[in-house]
Parts: C-alpha cells; structure tokens; sequence
C-alpha cells in the first residue's frame, strides 16, 4: 500500500499511450497515480496552471512554454503523449477572395479559445515558414482565454466577445479564416489543399512531426520524491511501448491509432518517441515559433525545460 505523499493526483484524459497506465495494469515504482478525468481536458490545463490543482498533468506544450516564462511551479517530463498534424487545422471561407495562404495578410482570422494555443501556434507556424505569411499583419480573433491569465498577446490579437462562435462567424463572413475549428458548410474549405499530403509530405522531407501534449510535475513533489521524474518516466514509456507493439500488430480501432499507424508506416519508426533527444528539433521548432509569435519573450534552453533526472532518458 502506498504512503499517502506517494498517490499522486493525476490529470490525463485515457487514450491508447497510456491506457495501461489508467487501468492499473502498469504503476510507476514507489507511486501510485490516482488518475481524474475532467471533462474537457483543456479546463484541465487552466486549473492546473492557475492554482496546480494536480500532482501530474498532461499539459499542453506551449502552455507548459508560457508557463513556465511566468513562474508557474512544475516541470515537464520528456513524455509526449500527443502529436498531430496541423496542415489541415486552417478553415477559410471560400467566398472571401482568398486564394492562397499569403491572402490571410490584413484578414481577419479565428483561432479557437487562446492565441498560445499549441495548435494555434503550429498550424500559424505552419503559414509563415512554408507559405511565407507575415503573421503580424494578420488580426488574430479569439474565442476564449488564455490558460496562463497573466500572458499579454501582441496588439493585432483580440478576443472575438463573450459567447460567439467562430465557426458561425466564419460562415456569415465576420471573420475570414479560422484555426482549430470544426465547420462543416459548403462555403468552407481547408486553406492548405491536400492537408493530410502536405502534412505526411514535410513529415517525410524535413520531419516535421509536432507535439502537441506532454507531461507536467509539480515542484513540490519532485523535491519531496527525486525519484519520482524517472519512476513516471519509465512507467509511461512502458505503457507507450505496448501500444506501439499493438500498431505494429495492426490493432488500430480509433482515429488517434489510426493517425500513429500511418506514421508508423510511412516511416518505420516508433510514432510516439519518448525523450529530449529524438525530439530535440521540433522542440527548437516551437521554441522558435513561440519566440516570433510573441508567446515567449526569452529563448529557452531545450535541456531546461525537463527534469534534469530525464533529460538523457529516451524510449
């Protein structure tokens, strides 16, 4: 039975990567994790960020950036639960007059709930260095907060008003493109044609995969517990380890296997690398595109950013 400091309070929505550890078949050695659901997770992130509700949380990467910038007290692990592609997050309204992404400059798009939202950051990441967008002249419309409330976005963001929908106002044409929202109407097409190709196209040429989730530790207790950043560590990687062994057995069922299967296939590797150094680049990606986008004001050190006791460990 573990000490009641060793339960520790865990934020993490249940999903093929780390299944094994929600059902109990795999613990962390010396710890148990008490596992909650929130039901949306994103919530989740601001009550973790805000008042660090949670022992353990899943965290959105840039929101863990942000964070951190502004003394939040806890520290990333090198476990990455969730990536995605982007290519495909970017809606417009076709009867805009846009043509191309360079069209978006002194238009006005969505971006749904907060400006340092880590799809947000990617998919306008995505506009500049491959379609050479100037994000600066573009008005930025948000539906939501940010989940670090002392966060300032630049002055060609503002918030889109309390209650309104972007996918509504994509339709009637208040604003002209949108990010990470789902619209289904006929006047609404992807901006980047072929997403799912031209994201599997600079997944092959430059590997350019993006993380989009990690792994947050409160300070406290990894000062109280040293052991415990290698223990999780090696817990979730066991856990990830399995469900790639299911992939690679052809056992896909939801859209998120689906996604890592073809990953897996196109590339032969292991879809959801654990570690600083396999993921070392996209890492310097974000940083970069958090630097040009205003989210952080100061370079960050990619080693800085994880518990020192998990920087050289990789799965």
């Amino acid at each position: 039975m573990s000490e009641p400091d060793r339960v520790l309070r865990t934020l993490t929505r249940a999903q093929g990567a780390n299944q094994l550890l929600v059902d109990g078949s795999i613990e962390p050695a010396g710890f148990s994790l008490a596992f909650e659901e929130v039901p949306v997770l994103v919530d989740g992130f601001s009550r973790m960020v805000r008042t660090l509700e949670f022992d353990v949380s899943e965290m959105a990467l840039t929101t863990y950036l942000t964070a951190r910038e502004h003394g939040v007290a806890f520290t990333a692990l090198p476990i990455f639960l969730v990536r995605g592609f982007h290519h495909g997050a970017i809606l417009y309204n076709t009867r805009s007059g846009i043509r191309t992404p360079a069209d978006l400059e002194g238009r006005r798009v969505g971006v749904n709930r907060g400006y340092t939202v880590t799809t947000g950051v990617w998919a306008r990441g995505i506009l500049s260095a491959e379609y050479g967008v100037d994000l600066g002249r573009v008005t930025w419309v948000l539906s939501g907060h940010e989940h670090v409330d002392t966060y300032v976005p630049p002055p060609n963001v503002e918030p889109a008003g309390q209650g309104t929908d972007l996918a509504a106002m994509l339709i009637a044409g208040d604003i002209d493109a949108v990010i990470g929202v789902n619209v289904d109407h006929p006047d609404v097409a992807p901006l980047i044609s072929e997403p799912q190709e031209a994201a599997m196209t600079a997944l092959l040429r430059r590997n350019f995969y993006p993380i989009n989730h990690l792994i947050v530790v409160k300070d406290s207790v990894l000062q109280r517990h040293p052991a415990v950043a290698s223990a999780l560590f090696d817990a979730f990687a066991e856990a990830k380890l399995r469900y790639v062994d299911r992939l690679r057995a052809g056992d896909v069922s939801s859209a998120t296997d689906r996604l890592y299967a073809r990953v897996l296939q196109a590339t032969g590797a292991d879809p959801l690398p654990y570690g600083v150094e396999p993921n070392r680049a996209m890492l310097e990606e974000l940083i970069g595109y958090a630097l040009s986008q205003h989210i952080l004001t100061r370079r960050v050190e990619v080693d800085e950013m994880f518990a020192p006791a998990t920087v050289a460990l990789t799965a």
